[in-house]
C-alpha cells in the first residue's frame, strides 16, 4: 500500500523521468542553471543526484536512466532504480517528466504505465510534465497547440492531471524559473505538502538510515577525536561554531555514502550477479548444444561468466559513483578536516 511522508519544508527533491532522449538533460540543466549534462548526451548509464536553486529555493535533482533506453540490461536498469530511490529518500516532492514536444508518439503512451510499475500506482498525482521546445517559439502558441490541437499530446497529459510546463532548450534562459517554481509548489501544497513514497521507497529509507547509523558507529572514533582537537584550539561560540561545521560535513558525507552504497543496494547486486550467471550459463549451454554433451558443459561455462559480469557491472557504477559523489571509504575524512580548519591555527 503506498504512503505518504512529510517533506522537507526547506528543499525540493526533484525526481526527473524521460521516456527517451535528451529532455531529461536540458531539464536538469535548466532547473540548476549550470551545464550538469553537456549537450551531446543522450542516455545516462547510471543514476545521479545534482543540487542547487531554482528561483531561490534549494532543490536536489536526481536523474535515473531513461525509460526506453535499450542499451541498459533489465538487471542494471533495476538496480539503477533502486539507486534513485536511495538518492532521494524519503521520496520526491515531485515527479518532472520530460518530453520533447516535437517528438511526442505512440511510444511515450506507454511512459505513465512504466512509471506506476516503477514508482508505485499513486505517483502519477504527483506528476508534471516538462515540455521541451527549440528555436524562438512562442510561448502562446505552443499552449494553444498543447489544448486545441494536438490531440495525442492532450491525451498524455490526462494521465497526469493536465499538468504541464513548457521550457526552453537554450537552458540558460532563466527567466520562467518562478513560474516553474510556483508550480511545482502549487502541486505539492495541493497534496499535503507531503513527498510521494511506496513500499519501495520506504525499504530505500530504511536501509539508508540503517546504514548512516552503522557508518556513524563506525567513526565515533574519529569524530571524538577530532573534537578533541577543536577543544584545544577554540573556546566559547567559536567551538560550538566549529563543531557544528564539523558536524554538519561529516552527517553530509556520511549521508552521501550511505545514499550510494547500502544494504538494500548490495542486495541488489548480489541478485543482479546471480541473474546473470544463470543467464548466461543458459544461453551458453544452448549454444554449446550443438557441439553435443561436451560443448554444453564449457560454453555454459564460459557463458555464466560472461553473463555473471554482466550481472556485476552495477557494482562498476557504484564505485565509480562513490569516487564522483563522495571520498571512498577509508579515506580518514577527520585528518582532512584537522589540517585544513587547524593547521594554522596552532600557537606557535
Amino acid at each position: 500500500m503506498d504512503k505518504r511522508k512529510k517533506g522537507s519544508p526547506t528543499e525540493l527533491r526533484l525526481m526527473v523521468v524521460s521516456s527517451c532522449g535528451p529532455s531529461q538533460f536540458l531539464l536538469t540543466n535548466h532547473i540548476l542553471g549550470r551545464e550538469v549534462f553537456s549537450k551531446d548526451i543522450t542516455c545516462l548509464s547510471d543514476s545521479r543526484k545534482n543540487t542547487g536553486e531554482l528561483a531561490g529555493r534549494r532543490v536536489s535533482v536526481i536523474n535515473a536512466p531513461n525509460i526506453y533506453d535499450k542499451d541498459i540490461s533489465q538487471v542494471k536498469r533495476a538496480m539503477e532504480l533502486r539507486k534513485s530511490k536511495c538518492l532521494c529518500t524519503p521520496g520526491p516532492h515531485a515527479f518532472l517528466v520530460t518530453f520533447d514536444i516535437e517528438k511526442i508518439s505512440q511510444n511515450e503512451m506507454r511512459t505513465p504505465k512504466l512509471m506506476m510499475e516503477h514508482y508505485g500506482r499513486h505517483c502519477l498525482r504527483h506528476c508534471m510534465v516538462l515540455l521541451a521546445y527549440g528555436g524562438n517559439l512562442e510561448v502562446a502558441a505552443l499552449e494553444d497547440r498543447v489544448h486545441k490541437t494536438d490531440w495525442l499530446l492532450r491525451e498524455l497529459l490526462e494521465h497526469y492531471g493536465g499538468r504541464f510546463h513548457l521550457f526552453s532548450k537554450n537552458w540558460g534562459d532563466r527567466s520562467p524559473d518562478r513560474e516553474l517554481l510556483q508550480k511545482i509548489e502549487r502541486m505539492v501544497a495541493s497534496l499535503g505538502a507531503v513527498c510521494f513514497s511506496s513500499r519501495t521507497f520506504q525499504k530505500a529509507d530504511d536501509s539508508v538510515k540503517k546504514e548512516e547509523k552503522r557508518l556513524r558507529k563506525q567513526r565515533e572514533g574519529e569524530i571524538e577525536k577530532a573534537w578533541t582537537e577543536m577543544e584545544k584550539q577554540y573556546i566559547a561560540e567559536e567551538l560550538y561554531h566549529q563543531k557544528d561545521a564539523y558536524t554538519a560535513n561529516v552527517g553530509a558525507e556520511i549521508r552521501a555514502m550511505a545514499e550510494m552504497d547500502n544494504g538494500w543496494l548490495r542486495t541488489s547486486l548480489a541478485r543482479g550477479l546471480g541473474t546473470g550467471l544463470v543467464v548466461g550459463a543458459v544461453v551458453g549451454a544452448l549454444f554449446g548444444s550443438i557441439e553435443g554433451p561436451g560443448g554444453m558443459v564449457l560454453y555454459g561455462i564460459i557463458g555464466g561468466a560472461v553473463g555473471g559480469s554482466a550481472g556485476g557491472t552495477a557494482q562498476v557504477a557504484v564505485e565509480h559513483m562513490e569516487d564522483r559523489v563522495a571520498p571512498p571509504a577509508r579515506l580518514n575524512f577527520n585528518s582532512i578536516f584537522i589540517n585544513r580548519f587547524f593547521a594554522n591555527t596552532r600557537p606557535s
